[in-house]
């Protein structure tokens, strides 16, 4: 029979495997952040998005940035990997994701970053016309129907095929198509249970914001470790006939 660890039990088992490690975290936590804002910032100050051909070209380089990351989000994966199953751990792991399977973590990122596309092609297209007309109050409501349909989408991404980051660095000798497989298989029956982890972050997130973020550099890595302890327990417990075939 399986038993799921509860999530103040997941939680519990991250402190736990935190302690002694949020140095570490907070540092990979920096340089993820110096990528995922400096990149899409310089992104902004290289095109004219008042335009219809800087649009197009803003949007490509924001979508092959967000590719990018995926070897980031990678390493960040490997790291958390060991540090929740015990392993000496430096900032440095956070770059895994450049040395080993570099292709697949670039093909996993890819697939999840053209469907947030095409789900944000509404909003996209509605937000330039608002920045071309000067009817703009008649557009916010389908922008916000928008907006919603695009965070929908970035969060149900994140509950199917989050998983496949961890998959990779169980299971290398699959390919980024069998691994983005093999999390939606997993995470059948399991995303009612990450999405409850996800929400219960959400005081904490709000809390962060009355420090200025500051408070971000604890909250985000007990995160990142509790939503490693899940996929641990997840997988630990799953029926490995009905993931691999």
């Amino acid at each position: 029979m399986n038993t799921f660890k509860s999530s103040a039990e997941l939680k519990a088992s991250a402190k736990e495997h935190m302690f002694g490690h949020y140095g570490t975290a907070i540092g990979a936590y920096f340089i993820i952040l110096c990528f995922t804002a400096f990149l899409p910032l310089l992104a902004v100050l290289l095109t004219d998005t008042t335009t219809i051909i800087g649009t197009v070209i803003y949007y490509l380089l924001a979508f092959l940035i967000s590719v990018f990351t995926g070897l980031l989000t990678s390493g960040h994966c490997y790291l958390y990997l060991k540090i929740i199953c015990g392993y000496p751990v430096t900032v440095g792991d956070v770059f895994y994701g450049f040395k080993l399977y570099p292709g697949k973590a670039l093909m996993i990122q890819l697939w999840i970053t053209a469907i947030s596309y095409i789900a944000n092609l509404p909003m996209i297209i509605i937000g330039y016309r608002m920045n071309s007309a000067h009817g703009t109050a008649k557009l916010m409501l389908p922008y916000s129907l928008a907006m919603i349909l695009s965070y929908a989408v970035a969060i149900m991404l994140s509950l199917i095929y989050q998983q496949a980051f961890y998959l990779l660095h169980d299971f290398p000798q699959y390919s980024a198509k069998e691994l983005l497989t093999m999390s939606r298989k997993l995470m059948a029956g399991h995303k009612g249970r990450l999405f409850y982890i996800y929400v219960s972050f959400v005081p904490f997130i709000l809390l962060s914001l009355l420090s200025c973020g500051i408070a971000l550099l604890w909250v985000a890595p007990y995160m990142a470790a509790t939503q490693t302890e899940f996929f641990l327990d997840v997988i630990k417990n799953s029926d490995p006939h009905k993931m691999y075939t």
